[in-house]
């Protein structure tokens, strides 16, 4: 596959935020935006991220086998780093605009992509914040998911508790059995808004690391799938890991930074600063 020159082009074209709509961010620490991307680059990159995707996945167990986390998803990492045509969209300033101006940061880098595809029959994603997985100095983080093709409720969307970046209790759950019951226990006591919304072709959301957000599950025949960059300051610093996973994201995330200095890696390009 070759990248259209028109789809290059719209990947360099600023998404214009009202400060509305960074208002909003600033006070949910989610907001999902219409027509970031257009229906040429949506379509071309479900069947470039598809055929990544098959290359890569290696799941070969039944659904019925699975865990709750197992039955989520199919879950694919940096494809940035597996192919030319994906890391476009990863490295697309349009993109990565639209967090630096969410974050109020001088510019953005990579912490991670990842692909989430939600088989026809699967399951929930649990209740879960991002953050608890990353060693990360500051919540100047903030995640891009973009379905990969109109999203209705059948196909379980992405769904945020409004505001609960504020909850500390849950912050210390792996995703799972566990948080999904603590938390919908807990976020149902509280004023947060729970928002449960289809998304239209070329919609996508972002989400801050602290956020508590779910899915529910696909109950359609096809597949639901979704592409997601987590973005962070470009300054941002590693901070002394926590649990085991921060651990595990240190090495396999940001290999090689040193804590509390800014993780500036290979794996950490920044792809967004200003011109001051």
């Amino acid at each position: 596959m070759q990248l259209p020159l028109s789809i290059q082009s719209f990947l360099q074209e600023p998404y214009a935020l009202s400060q509305e709509q960074i208002d909003f961010y600033n006070q949910n620490r989610f907001i999902k935006l219409k027509q970031v991307f257009n229906i040429e680059t949506l379509q071309f990159f479900n069947e470039a991220i598809s055929n990544r995707v098959n290359q890569m996945n290696t799941v070969t167990v039944s659904l019925e086998e699975r865990s709750t986390y197992g039955k989520a998803f199919l879950q694919l990492f940096n494809l940035w780093r597996e192919d030319a045509i994906v890391k476009e969209l990863i490295f697309s300033k349009r993109l990565a605009k639209i967090a630096a101006d969410l974050l109020q940061t001088d510019g953005v880098r990579i912490y991670h992509d990842q692909a989430l595809f939600k088989e026809g029959g699967g399951g929930i994603t649990p209740w879960h914040a991002d953050q608890y997985y990353w060693p990360l100095d500051t919540d100047k983080t903030v995640t891009a998911w973009m379905p990969l093709q109109a999203t209705p409720l059948s196909m379980g969307p992405v769904e945020f508790s409004a505001g609960s970046h504020l909850v500390v209790e849950g912050r210390d759950l792996e995703i799972g059995d566990e948080s999904e019951a603590a938390m919908q226990q807990k976020l149902r006591v509280t004023d947060f808004t729970h928002v449960i919304e289809p998304f239209d072709a070329g919609e996508i959301s972002f989400h801050s690391g602290w956020v508590f957000h779910r899915a529910g599950a696909n109950t359609t025949e096809q597949m639901r799938k979704v592409m997601t960059i987590i973005y962070m300051d470009k300054n941002m610093r590693l901070k002394n890991p926590e649990n085991k996973n921060q651990i595990h994201d240190w090495n396999t995330w940001c290999p090689g930074a040193a804590v509390g200095e800014i993780i500036n890696t290979p794996l950490n390009p920044v792809v967004y600063s200003r011109v001051l």
